[in-house]
């Protein structure tokens, strides 16, 4: 393929052949599962997303002689990285493309062009737009389909960055755990001695009926727990305040786990149903007209059997406790009273080896694997 054409994305038509560029690319993918547009248009708009009160985006496209969209891709400016971290780090996201060379190195150039002009000396992605949402790149686990909000690509991928100059810099793991875990004999023994041994800690469910209080608990427990952590930003309030209402519709109280030390929250867990089931119900990424019925309906009606934990923290004074491994015995516990047959944890940085090696002494088993890439621009 000739070199494509690449701009920037300006139009109202130019952000509909942004969002609508993946339902073409995966078409044939029987897993991939396809995004809901309005979500898409939501991270991409500087009105909506409170991403946007701390960071700058750029959108491109990329495009053959023929104009036929071919890849496209976002160079990204995160304030709250900067401001932490101070390191000339940008970011790129959205990133999709067919399998030619001449349009990943066209793109991936015109994001670090950007960058370079809004004074960053590195690129490091994909985040979509941050760490705080999907990011990373699928490296293992091709033939299988991705949990909510999480990340799927073709495997040429990781080929194309690294031929432009990219090197991995971080490994991400997706576990899994299956029903027969959840029965673990030796799970329940290993939780009963951690409660023993700290008589002051309790366990309780979250009360939804006091959702935005028990969320704000839950963001300072995040933000202590992560804030070491590799590539760690915090979220703003707004930020934390968007995805609290997006949770908010589908969160089951019995499975957002708190641990409180002498009535004090230290710890918790979220897990959530994988939507993902119903959306592969929704190949166009529309909910109109009938879409939202039917995820509505697979929602509330138990039909979906396989969950997802993606958010868990533990107060830096109370890690290696092992309080998450009561976090995740109290919902496997809770699950029976959802109907839970399997769980996803993801995602758990390589060099999180306490998480890790618990998950694993427990008999989670690695899953799905995905990795983070920087390049100097």
């Amino acid at each position: 393929m000739a070199i494509p054409v690449v701009t920037p994305v300006r139009s109202r038509r130019d952000r509909k052949a942004f969002i609508q560029f993946p339902f073409d690319l995966y078409a044939d993918t029987d897993v991939w599962v396809p995004p809901l547009r309005m979500d898409t248009s939501t991270l991409i708009n500087p009105k909506k997303n409170a991403f946007f009160e701390h960071g700058d985006m750029q959108l491109f496209l990329a495009r053959d002689e023929n104009f036929r969209v071919v890849g496209r891709i976002a160079a990204i400016k995160n304030g709250m990285h900067l401001k932490k971290y101070d390191d000339g780090v940008g970011f790129f996201g959205f990133f999709e493309s067919v399998d030619e060379p001449n349009v990943t190195k066209a793109l991936l150039s015109a994001a670090a062009e950007w960058l370079r002009a809004h004074g960053l000396t590195a690129m490091r992605g994909p985040t979509n737009p941050s760490m705080n949402d999907v990011a990373g790149l699928l490296v293992g686990g091709f033939e299988k389909p991705p949990a909510i909000l999480m990340p799927y690509n073709h495997g040429y991928f990781e080929e194309r960055l690294k031929e432009w100059g990219f090197e991995r810099v971080m490994t991400m793991w997706a576990y899994y755990a299956n029903s027969k875990l959840f029965k673990s004999e030796k799970l329940r023994r290993g939780t009963n001695l951690l409660m023993k041994r700290y008589p002051g800690l309790s366990v309780r469910r979250m009360d939804k009926s006091r959702f935005e209080e028990e969320a704000k608990l839950i963001l300072d427990i995040y933000n202590d727990a992560w804030s070491e952590n590799w590539g760690h930003v915090s979220m703003t309030n707004g930020e934390f305040a968007q995805l609290a209402k997006e949770l908010k519709q589908i969160v089951d109280e019995r499975l957002v786990v708190i641990i409180e030390d002498e009535g004090v929250p230290v710890a918790f867990v979220i897990t959530l149903p994988d939507l993902n089931y119903a959306f592969k119900l929704l190949p166009t990424g529309r909910l109109l007209p009938t879409g939202i019925f039917k995820l509505l309906f697979l929602a509330k009606s138990g039909v979906i059997r396989e969950f997802r934990m993606p958010l868990m923290g533990v107060k830096k004074s109370h890690q290696g406790k092992g309080l998450d491994a009561i976090l995740v015995y109290q919902t496997f516990m809770n699950s029976a009273e959802v109907g839970l047959l399997g769980c996803e944890l993801s995602w758990v940085l390589d060099n999180n080896l306490v998480l890790r090696n618990s998950l694993e002494t427990m008999g989670a088993v690695k899953d799905k694997e995905y990795a983070m890439f920087e390049a100097q621009i």
